[in-house]
């Protein structure tokens, strides 16, 4: 057990302070995040609504959890009186949907907008055109009880690193212009878009990533072990 506080101890001291880590910890063992818990973890980051669930409740009160899955409409209600972030957030009816359940909360839910940046199928995320046409739309400017924090993407599952830093470099690209249009030009300027995360990098890239422009990274294998 003393492998997970080792781990975490050994990838925290390669983070620069302004980079977040996200402790992903689905399909382990409650005991397992009791570890990386007591070891001075917070965030966690979970990819099955029921299994985030059943830890929230399990678990200590000041955990931050973060869904990091993909997100059924159907299933936001189950998330929406706790979850501090939601990644991977891809389409406007689904804003509107967390923009509902938060509201019944009294809450307002933090988002990032999932970014298409792989050159994969099974990947999910929006187009650069696609975010622009969210984000300039009266519609994204009435939903009060969301708020978009950042941007977030998942590089090709590939060997080629210069493949995937110039997938993270397209996304920081992205993430600059848009930041830039919301500030500068006031194009953008609505209550409910606050950009300051960009997420991406995992377990076998988030070096690269940091390096990149990332300040949060998901980090689940190198921490918790390969999932069986």
């Amino acid at each position: 057990m003393e492998m997970i506080q080792q781990n975490l101890l050994n990838i925290k001291s390669q983070l620069p302070n302004h980079v977040t880590l996200v402790a992903v910890s689905k399909t382990k063992p409650v005991a397992d995040l009791m570890e990386a818990y007591n070891s001075g973890q917070l965030v966690f980051g979970e990819n099955y609504v029921q299994e985030l669930v059943e830890k929230q409740e399990a678990l200590p009160k000041d955990i931050q959890w973060h869904f990091i899955g993909h997100l059924q409409s159907r299933k936001v209600k189950l998330i929406a009186p706790f979850v501090n972030l939601i990644h991977g957030v891809d389409s406007l009816k689904l804003l509107h949907e967390i923009n509902k359940e938060a509201l019944k909360n009294n809450r307002v839910i933090d988002c990032l907008l999932q970014i298409y940046i792989a050159d994969e199928e099974t990947k999910f995320g929006l187009d650069e055109k696609e975010l622009n046409d969210i984000l300039s739309s009266e519609e994204f400017k009435n939903l009060k009880n969301i708020r978009i924090i950042g941007l977030m993407g998942m590089a090709t599952f590939t060997d080629n690193q210069n493949q995937i830093k110039k997938e993270f470099q397209n996304l920081k690209a992205i993430f600059d212009k848009i930041v830039t249009l919301s500030a500068v030009e006031g194009q953008l300027e609505t209550l409910n878009l606050k950009l300051e995360t960009l997420s991406m990098g995992m377990s076998g890239d988030y070096q690269l990533a940091i390096e990149c422009g990332s300040t949060m990274v998901r980090i689940g294998s190198s921490i918790f072990g390969t999932r069986k």
